[in-house]
């Protein structure tokens, strides 16, 4: 690697450390991730780096695992410097600057696809890429509207496995659900109805989409009416709804089992 002290904090190649923060990135797709297992999960998932930033005690730890890929620049600097950068005390030893990967065409998804309706919280972008991710659904569709997976906090959210998905973000969600219903795709939508099918005694196909509601607001009436079928989670009486992040995960935990059993 090519190592590189710092002690400005000033210098024009480190100014890209200073200005991204949480939804921001350049023209070019860049964006920084920060903490050890966000950053070496991206470099594993195979995501273009541009530079690391980061203490010795970063580089020595991971040394091995870093030897096995190209690192173009590696900055060094003491926790102190990096402090100076993020403007708070750290809680970790690394930033990496990186370029997002390019976003899937809906032709190239996944048979079974996470989808998201005017998700407005970041914390639920990632902590919903890190449960698909963990039950093996490998794409994820977003609105353009909303935050974006490679956003900083939702990647640290996420813990970088967001690098793992195939990703897609679309503009018009009714058009989008046309086009995903003429692939073969069965759409499910999450919601409380009267009609709506327990999810205990729901019927899983080969392709199959499940979109996700707003946090407060829900799906609204035009768009369920596009879905196939609303499926809702079975709860004790008096209780309405559970965050989407935990619904999201309970659902597909549940179309993945389902699925097995066939």
């Amino acid at each position: 690697m090519n190592f590189i002290e710092v002690n400005d904090i000033s210098l024009p190649q480190l100014q890209i450390y200073h200005q991204l923060r949480e939804n921001a990135f350049t023209k070019d797709g860049s964006f920084i991730a920060d903490s050890p297992k966000v950053v070496n999960l991206l470099i594993e998932a195979g995501v273009e780096i541009k530079s690391i930033f980061a203490t010795p005690e970063y580089y020595e730890r991971h040394k091995d695992f870093l030897a096995n890929y190209t690192i173009p620049v590696a900055y060094v600097a003491p926790r102190s410097v990096l402090e100076q950068i993020v403007g708070h005390r750290l809680h970790h030893n690394v930033m990496m600057h990186g370029i997002r990967p390019k976003e899937e065409t809906l032709e190239t998804l996944d048979d079974h696809i996470i989808m998201l309706d005017e998700i407005s919280n970041t914390d639920n972008i990632g902590a919903i890429a890190r449960s698909a991710a963990a039950l093996g659904i490998g794409s994820y569709l977003i609105p353009k509207q909303g935050p974006h997976p490679y956003a900083r906090r939702a990647l640290r959210v996420s813990m970088g496995h967001v690098g793992k998905l195939k990703f897609h973000r679309y503009d018009d969600i009714k058009e989008t659900i046309d086009i995903l219903k003429d692939m073969g795709y069965r759409i499910f939508a999450a919601e409380v109805t009267e009609d709506s099918t327990p999810l205990s005694k729901v019927k899983i196909p080969k392709k199959w989409v499940l979109l996700m509601g707003h946090e407060q607001l829900g799906i609204q009436e035009e768009i369920l009416s596009l879905c196939d079928e609303v499926v809702t989670i079975e709860m004790e009486e008096g209780i309405k709804s559970f965050n989407v992040a935990v619904a999201a995960s309970i659902m597909m935990y549940q179309f993945k089992r389902i699925e097995r059993r066939r």
